[in-house]
Parts: C-alpha cells; structure tokens; sequence
C-alpha cells in the first residue's frame, strides 16, 4: 500500500541534521506536489500519493535530506506576501530583509518617488516596494543576468508596471542622477566567516554572499557612488551584517549623509542602516 500523508510527515525525523524545521520543510513539499494547503494534509491525513507523485515527493525529499533550500526545491519563495519565482543563480529572499521595505515605506518620500534596487536578486525588495506604492517608478539592477531575468519574471508575473529591471554592476549602467531613495541587499559576509559553510547558503551564490574588507567592500562602493544619483534629500539604505551596524554608520557619515542611524530587526540584531543625503559630499 502506497504511504499515507500522515506517514510521510514522519519521515520530517530525518530531516532533523539539517533543518531547524523538518516538520514544516515535509509539509511545504507535499503542500507544493499536491497544490493543496496544509489545512489539507490534517483533514486528510489517510490520503495516499499516486506513483508519479510520490516519485516526485522522495526525489524532493532527497535534495533536502543533503542540505538543499526547499525554495531551490519548488522554485518559489514568498517574500512581503508576494510569491517569488527562485532559482540557485540568486539569494533566497528571508523574513527579516522585509525590515528594509519597511522601513523604505516609512520615509517621507514623494508620491511619485523615483526608486533604485541594488543588486536585486530575485526582484524581492523592488518589486515589494512597487507592490506598495504605485506612484513609485521602481527600477532594479543586478549584474548577474540570470538574476535579471528571473527578476523580469517575477516583474510579468505580478504585473507590477511602475517597476523596471536591467542588468548593471552597481551604478556602472544606470544614467539617472535623480533617486529619492537608494536600498540594496549587498553582499556583505566575511570570506572567512564560517557560517559560509553551514546550512542553505552552502547552496546559494557566493558572489551573492561575500564581499571583502570584513564584508564592507560592496558596501563601501555603493556609499562612494550614491551621491552621484541622489536627489539632495534623498536616501540611501542597506542592510547588512549583524555586527555592521557602526561600521556602516561610520561610512556613511563620511559620505556626506545625514540622520544616519541602524534599526533592528525582530531578533534584535542590527539589521538595516540608513542615510540622507545631504547634498555635500
């Protein structure tokens, strides 16, 4: 007799070395195979796969017993309550990068302000952002062009027309100079920091992942070039290491940015800083 969905979920044991959520990685995947919700796998704990899916459901399970990210697994992640087309060429986009959307829309900007997404990755903090004011014109830059592309997807599939993707390193194909915000997700962990090699960002890119000078590299590049791009008044903000935060106000600080300040994030770690420009380098 093939396994009921109540036996399947206990196969969540396994998953117990390399997950802090096997429970919830067993139910995502058969809530994905099944295109049901997981109301479904508790109302009807005694259904049964068909061979083709349960096929499917041990080939998934396999990837995530050696470590791979369920969202690599069924390519999608949602992000700010949008679902997010994900693949390994980009970041899985995580709960507490929603802080930096957060604290964007709370910025006294225009209603018709004019937005740059560094380094979009899957196109999570443009197209949030976008989703939420739609008087904001949004564009979104990656130097990775199959981030573009996904980024470009995930754009179509929400329908979201006050946003716009392009490939670019940083700043170098981006001719506008009039931004009233700036936000980007750099890269920003140590090469050396041993968390590289723990858990799903084994499987994430590493370009994504590291910069140099203890994790301040990229950080610092933005920081040079954004004046350049800014309106005076206009903001710039990141989010970054835990242990960055007063690193990061220094460099701002010193790029002529004002109201310069760090907010935490759930866990009370430093998560996101901040700038506005005041027109003087």
């Amino acid at each position: 007799m093939p396994p009921t969905i109540s036996e399947l979920l206990r196969r969540s044991d396994q998953l117990a070395a390399v997950s802090d959520t096997p429970r919830l990685d067993v139910e995502v995947l058969l809530c994905h195979l099944l295109g049901k919700d997981r109301a479904f796998l508790y109302t009807w704990p005694d259904h049964q796969l068909n061979d083709a899916r349960l096929a499917d459901f041990y080939a998934a399970f396999e990837r995530r017993k050696n470590g791979e990210p369920v969202a690599y697994i069924i390519g999608q992640r949602e992000f700010w309550s949008l679902p997010l087309e994900v693949e390994p060429s980009t970041l899985i986009p995580r709960p507490e990068t929603e802080l930096l959307v957060e604290v964007a829309l709370d910025l006294p900007l225009p209603e018709k302000a004019q937005v740059l997404d560094l380094g979009t990755g899957t196109g999570a903090i443009a197209l949030a952002l976008a989703s939420e004011r739609s008087g904001w014109q949004v564009d979104a830059v990656d130097v990775v062009e199959e981030a573009v592309a996904l980024a470009e997807r995930n754009r179509q599939t929400l329908q979201l027309n006050n946003a716009r993707v392009w490939q670019s390193c940083w700043f170098q194909c981006v001719t506008a100079n009039g931004y009233h915000l700036i936000v980007s997700n750099p890269p920003y962990i140590d090469p050396q920091d041993a968390h590289l090699q723990q858990g799903d960002v084994r499987f994430e890119p590493r370009s994504a992942l590291v910069a140099q000078q203890s994790g301040l590299a990229d950080i610092e590049t933005i920081i040079a070039c954004a004046p350049g791009h800014l309106q005076p008044g206009g903001w710039l903000l990141f989010e970054h290491g835990y242990d960055q935060g007063e690193a990061v106000q220094r460099l701002l600080t010193e790029g002529g940015f004002k109201q310069v300040e760090t907010r935490q994030d759930l866990a009370g770690n430093d998560r996101v800083s901040l700038g506005c420009y005041s027109g003087q380098r």
